[in-house]
Parts: structure tokens; sequence; C-alpha cells
């Protein structure tokens, strides 16, 4: 039987020639993880995903949860990882087929187990919730535990610049083998612990900065989501271009084109707004959005008069 260092050393050998690239197993956490025991100057994030039975929060339900707690220091970077919390749950209705052949969850796994919310608050306490495609996860851990609506959350699919660094991708298991790992997906506590290690890689270019610090510069700042309401209709090719998304309106918010922006974007936004599309002016529609209502359903609308 060849040794794992002879497989490294073989793997090191065939990327040296510069005509192969090795994929590496993203290597199981041991169980306790480590010996790391926090310091007091250290910062605890939870990474979370969830396995549900649809997309839809408001009717589909959540089927497994892993939570996996990671401290981080005053540089932004990954210094240890914790023992997770991840269980499987029993939902109204019989998983949907595609589901069980997406994850690999089935009917028979998860009969009779539940999840407590309590049990995942208290595990959650204030820490900063990570999360790969927060905008989906939220919405269903919100519904499902409240609690968690206080907490402060991020997302690492979108908050990160992984097209600016020159990734094709930002689909997690596609991050992963660009950086040169795979693992066991579609299962909750493998892509948190797979979410965990491209944080604690430095990013391509730039200054060698973790993408962790680049989620984190993200999070801590403040945008503004500007909403386009009562646009007119032959302008929407326009707005589509500039990068607005359209919304229907299911989940509360105004039936209406929107974009996200920064404090340096917004002069330059309401100019467009005034002279591309309403051509006149108009009080606009704007959400403040921070750590602590980002990706959820519980934004306020006011208005700001566009001059």
């Amino acid at each position: 039987m060849v040794s794992d260092s002879s497989l490294e050393a073989l793997a090191a050998h065939l990327e040296a020639s510069g005509n192969y690239r090795v994929l590496r197993r993203l290597p199981d956490p041991p169980d306790p993880p480590s010996s790391f025991v926090p310091m007091p100057h250290l910062k605890r994030a939870i990474f979370l995903d969830v396995e549900t039975t649809g997309l839809d929060p408001n009717q589909d339900e959540i089927i497994e949860l892993a939570m996996v707690p990671f401290w981080y220091d005053g540089a932004d970077r990954v210094v240890g990882i914790g023992s997770p919390l991840t269980g499987l749950r029993q939902p109204m209705k019989s998983i949907p087929a595609e589901v069980q052949r997406l994850t690999g969850i089935t009917d028979a796994m998860v009969y009779g187990h539940a999840i407590d919310p309590r049990m995942i608050a208290a595990f959650a306490t204030d820490s900063l919730i990570i999360a790969h495609n927060a905008a989906f996860d939220r919405r269903f851990v919100e519904r499902f535990c409240p609690q968690l609506a206080d907490n402060p959350w991020a997302c690492s699919m979108a908050e990160i610049p992984w097209a600016m660094h020159g990734f094709e991708s930002t689909k997690l298991s596609l991050l992963g083998l660009a950086r040169g790992f795979y693992y066991d997906g579609h299962r909750a506590v493998h892509d948190c612990h797979a979410g965990i290690e491209l944080l604690s890689r430095a990013l391509p270019l730039g200054s060698g900065d973790s993408a962790l610090k680049s989620l984190l510069m993200s999070a801590r700042s403040t945008t503004w989501r500007c909403w386009a309401i009562n646009s007119p209709f032959d302008k929407k090719d326009i707005l589509k271009a500039r990068g607005y998304r359209w919304a229907d309106g299911s989940d509360g918010m105004p039936k209406a084109w929107w974009i996200d922006i920064d404090e340096a974007a917004f002069p330059g936004e309401m100019a467009f707004l005034r002279t591309s599309i309403y051509g006149r002016s108009i009080q606009i529609s704007m959400s403040t959005l921070n750590a602590f209502n980002r990706y959820s359903d519980r934004l306020n609308v006011t208005g700001y008069a566009l001059p």
C-alpha cells in the first residue's frame, strides 16, 4: 500500500511539471476537531448550511441543518474550528424525489428526527452567521428559529468578489475545485467545512488577504437598496443592463426593479435614474442594508427625493 507521504510527493511532482493539476480530497475534520482552545481576544463566527424540501421558505421546510463554529483573529484570519451542531428533521410532507437524489437524504433517514430551535439559538449566541447563499438560508432559518433574526449575517457567495479574482463560478463545489480540493457535497456539515476552508485561504490577486477578510469588510459596511418603483416599462432593458434585478413583490417588498449600491455609487445612481429612467425629479424608495437585515425579508423602505 502506498503511503500518504509518497502519494503527496507524486502529486507535487505532477504539479511541478506544469502539465497536471491535482485535486486533493478535503479531509474530514477529526472528532473532536482539535485541542484548540479559543482565547478571549478571538472572535467567533458560525458557518451555517441547510438542506430543504424546496426553494420557497413560505412553503418548504428544513430537513437538515449544520452549524460549524470557527474563530478568527484581529487580522481576520481563521485560527481554529470547533465541534459542529448538526441534525436532521422530519418535514410535514415526504421529501421530493429530486431533493432525495440531490442530497442523499431520504424519508427513512429523517423519520422521527427533530431540531430544537432553542438549541440552535443557544449554539449561535450572538455570533456572526455566514452562509454560502445567505439570501436562501437566512429566510428559511429565521422562520424556523426567529431568534437568529437578531444575529448579523454575511454571504460567502455574494460578498466576496470571486469573479474579480479569476473564478468562473460562485458555486461552492466549483470554488473548491478551483482551489484544488473536492469534498462530499450537498450534506450540510460538509458544505460548512468546505466554506470555512475557502474563507481561510488567501485570495489570488491583490494583497494576499484571506477571503474571510474580504467578506468581513463587506459585512461591516452599510449599503443601500434602490427601488426603481413605477419605472417606465420601456426602460426595463436599460435597468437590466445596469445590473438591476426584478422583484415580484411576493416577499412583501416593492414590486420593482432594484439594485444595491454603496456610498460612493450613490450620486451616480441618482443621476442615472433622473436622466435615463424617469427624466424628471421624483421620490425614490430606498432601504438601508447592513449585516443585521441584509438577505432577510425585514427591510424598511423609505422615500428619498430625487433632485
